[in-house]
């Protein structure tokens, strides 16, 4: 490998995304990720952690 094939020659906006949030995440996304957090809240004080 040389040197010039090692350098990193891609800008920020072309690398590989990991799977964190976007910009554009749909409604289903927020409703499922509240419904989520109700459900475990829910859980929590049933079982006297709360």
């Amino acid at each position: 490998m040389t040197a010039d094939s090692a350098a990193p020659t891609a800008a920020p906006r072309n690398l590989v995304r990991t799977g964190g949030p976007k910009g554009d995440s749909s409604w289903l996304e927020h409703v499922l990720g509240w419904t989520l957090v109700v459900v475990v809240a829910m859980f929590v004080t049933q079982i006297g952690w709360l």
